[in-house]
């Protein structure tokens, strides 16, 4: 299957494929591994809600601002 093939599909179609991925995801004997600037970025974020800069918004706000 390559992205060709899943334009063709519905829309029904792509989301039941992509849970049925997601659901093969779930259930592997082997998690995936994370690559290392995932942990950097969670390590960055911790810093800053530590050091009281985080800021914090509702998703209903998130939802208003739109794309950025």
């Amino acid at each position: 299957m390559n992205t060709i093939d899943i334009e063709k599909m519905t829309t029904q179609e792509q989301l039941q494929t992509m849970e049925a991925l997601w659901d093969a995801l779930t259930h592997a004997a082997q998690e995936p591994v994370s690559p290392a600037w995932h942990e950097e970025i969670v390590q960055a974020r911790r810093e800053k809600i530590a050091s009281g800069q985080a800021n914090f918004v509702s998703l209903a706000e998130l939802k208003t601002r739109g794309p950025q």
